[in-house]
């Protein structure tokens, strides 16, 4: 029985799975992964490289999720999960490649500049 290792990133998320053939069975952090993701669109976003491949309930995963928001999580496992997804079978990787799944997202959050109370937003500007 085989088990693809690989790894996901987004903002300050780390995703490590190892993914083995099974019954479709998800879990995170010890946990299913609808009860940790509780919304339907985070659910979604868990889902979409297995509905792109036309994979769901071929793979069990096991996930280790790490820093960042709910987000960013559910976004690097989605990435991680495609990851191992081509790395079984490669004729997937066009598919995975066209939606996006495969390239690290970079945006991140601006940092906050002196003088200023958020990245941007400058304090009143008083003539008199």
């Amino acid at each position: 029985m085989e088990v693809i290792n690989t790894i996901g990133r987004r903002k300050c998320s780390v995703a490590r799975i190892y993914m083995t053939p099974g019954t479709g069975k998800i879990v995170v952090n010890n946990r299913d992964y609808k009860e940790y993701f509780p919304t339907g669109p985070l659910q979604f976003i868990v889902n979409q490289p297995f509905l792109v491949t036309n994979a769901e309930g071929k793979w069990d995963i096991k996930a280790n999720l790490d820093g960042g928001g709910i987000t960013g999580q559910a976004q690097a496992l989605r990435m991680a999960i495609s990851r191992a997804l081509c790395e079984n079978n490669i004729e997937d990787r066009p598919a995975l490649k066209k939606e996006g799944f495969l390239m690290r997202d970079p945006r991140m959050v601006e940092r906050k500049k002196p003088g200023q109370p958020k990245a941007r937003k400058r304090f009143q500007f008083s003539k008199r």
